[in-house]
């Protein structure tokens, strides 16, 4: 079984995700792009230029990308990318935003997570706001996510798991992914890159950070 892996047919894991056809099932943690980039100018109504920082060399991220750029030109949104092959790359990469962005978008890039808070030291430094893709960064200090909740997913992962230990075929099994998304905000984020959070969009906050 897998677990939250972005796209397991762009991954070449499964040969769809409703039969994967494969001796593989499991979860994905497919972000929703467009409401996280949504997100950006509900908080950030006049964000123009957005800046994101991924590896380009990962599939997910490359998924995630994908995305975006279909979703940006409808919300009024330029994305200035800007890719890293190393961990040690995500502060020089997240400087060469400042001056250029109105905020700042992380997908769920392992390099560039492992390395999140060099970016959240950039982004409180330059006021500039962060939104993340998933809700571990939030905790960390970057400013808001809509995400999925990994420990539900493991949970998912944990029942497919029982079905195919009590006989079903893993090719036979559709990949799952979480139904319904959470907002969570940090207050505290938001005082440190000068954001006010609009009133409605906290009202809808599942979980605020203070």
């Amino acid at each position: 079984l897998i677990t939250a892996v972005t796209d397991p047919v762009s991954a070449k894991l499964v040969e769809s995700n409703e039969k994967p056809g494969t001796n593989v099932t499991g979860t994905n943690d497919m972000n929703p792009v467009k409401e996280q980039l949504k997100l950006i100018k509900e908080i950030v109504p006049a964000a123009k230029n957005v800046g994101i920082i991924y590896n380009s060399s990962e599939v997910n991220s490359q998924v995630q990308l994908k995305i975006a750029d279909q979703v940006a030109p409808e919300l009024g949104l330029n994305l200035i990318k800007v890719t890293v092959t190393a961990s040690s790359e995500v502060m020089q990469a997240a400087q060469s935003l400042v001056g250029r962005v109105d905020a700042i978008y992380l997908p769920t890039d392992n390099m560039v997570i492992s390395s999140v808070s060099s970016v959240i030291k950039v982004a409180e430094e330059n006021k500039i706001p962060l939104i993340a893709g998933e809700s571990n960064s939030v905790e960390a200090g970057a400013l808001a996510t809509i995400g999925i909740d990994y420990y539900k997913l493991g949970q998912t992962t944990a029942e497919m798991a029982l079905r195919v230990i009590n006989g079903e075929k893993p090719q036979d099994m559709a990949i799952q992914g979480q139904e319904g998304t959470d907002l969570v905000i940090n207050l505290k984020a938001a005082e440190k890159m000068g954001i006010t959070i609009p009133e409605e969009v906290l009202a809808r906050a599942k979980n605020v950070i203070k």
